[in-house]
């Protein structure tokens, strides 16, 4: 299971941080992925993060957002600096090579 929170409403330039939490499942083995989906579009990849660390991200969001891990607490963490308003989507998590995906959680960035 997984399931992400955080989101919310944020004025353009501000900051959120996304949390998605896991259980039934070694959550220090698998890669990690965000996607986001705005109305109309398709399901984008966001960042990703592996078991070894290495990260990965949408040029679009190169140097505003930054993702990470605590396999301790079983959760990976979006950090979303500088928001704009093309950023406004929901938010889901995905434990990658499997079909396992959280519920989303919306994130509005209001101009």
């Amino acid at each position: 299971q997984l399931v992400e929170s955080g989101g919310g409403l944020v004025q353009a330039g501000g900051s959120l941080r996304l949390s998605c939490t896991g259980s039934g499942f070694r959550w220090a083995d698998f890669a990690i992925a965000w996607f986001r989906q705005a109305p109309g579009k398709e399901r984008e990849l966001v960042a990703g993060i592996s078991s070894s660390w290495r990260t990965i991200y949408a040029d679009s969001v190169k140097g505003r957002f930054t993702i990470s891990r605590d396999n301790a607490k079983s959760t990976v963490y979006l950090q979303m600096n500088s928001l704009k308003p093309e950023d406004t989507a929901d938010y889901y998590c995905n434990l990658r090579g499997t079909g396992y995906w959280g519920q989303g959680t919306q994130v509005t960035v209001s101009s």
